[in-house]
């Protein structure tokens, strides 16, 4: 089945689990994409069917391997499209996700192709998201998300959330940017080169710190 509507949900299933453990449930599925739960229900169904997700009554939803290899294909075209705006288009980082939420499903796998080249094969979006590999491969380090760190960590900025807009452009004027190093002072501050900061609000859940590989 081709069709924007299934990759829309097999994308934000598999969104829900690239920065943390937890499956995603139907519940939760509605309220990301908007929809009646009944609806929902009736295209999880649709989508076991095809062999995209696994599903008990009640329970979460998770990615088949099929379903992983076709939601990684469109977080691949996502992706570089919002990277593609963003350097050739002069697009800010708040702006790219609704214009590539449209071009994902019209440009053809040629022209994807030749923009990956022209990018230079980038591994990472504006907002710091790993791009899959041409065969969904996706390489990641070791990260933890800022409301767990610990005062006093020091971390680079792997990830910020794209799915709010005004936050996005809260980080930029206090400073706060993918690859910028900063140190945890507490729950609503950080410290970038040495300044303090006040985390607008939301940040804590919203952006993800670099940490050494033992977690520490």
């Amino acid at each position: 089945m081709a069709s924007p509507a299934v990759d829309d949900y097999l994308k934000t299933i598999y969104h829900h689990t690239e920065w943390q453990d937890s499956r995603i449930t139907p519940s939760q599925l509605a309220a990301v994409l908007g929809l009646a739960p009944s609806s929902v229900t009736e295209m999880v169904k649709k989508l076991a069917a095809l062999d995209l997700v696994t599903h008990r009554p009640y329970g979460p939803v998770s990615l088949t391997d099929l379903g992983e290899r076709r939601a990684a294909a469109v977080i691949r075209r996502h992706r570089l499209i919002e990277t593609w705006l963003v350097r050739d288009f002069g697009y800010s980082w708040d702006e790219v996700h609704d214009e590539a939420d449209v071009l994902e499903h019209s440009l053809s796998d040629r022209l994807l192709e030749r923009i990956d080249e022209r990018l230079g094969h980038p591994r990472f979006d504006p907002h710091g998201d790993a791009i899959p590999d041409a065969d969904g491969t996706v390489r990641r380090e070791p990260f933890v998300l800022l409301g767990d760190a610990e005062p006093g960590h020091r971390g680079r900025v792997l990830r910020v959330s794209d799915r709010d807009s005004a936050l996005l452009r809260a980080l930029v004027d206090v400073g706060i940017d993918v690859d910028v190093e900063l140190e945890v002072e507490g729950a609503t501050s950080v410290r970038v080169d040495a300044a303090r900061v006040s985390l607008p609000d939301g940040a804590a859940d919203a952006v993800w710190l670099s940490r050494p590989d033992d977690g520490d």
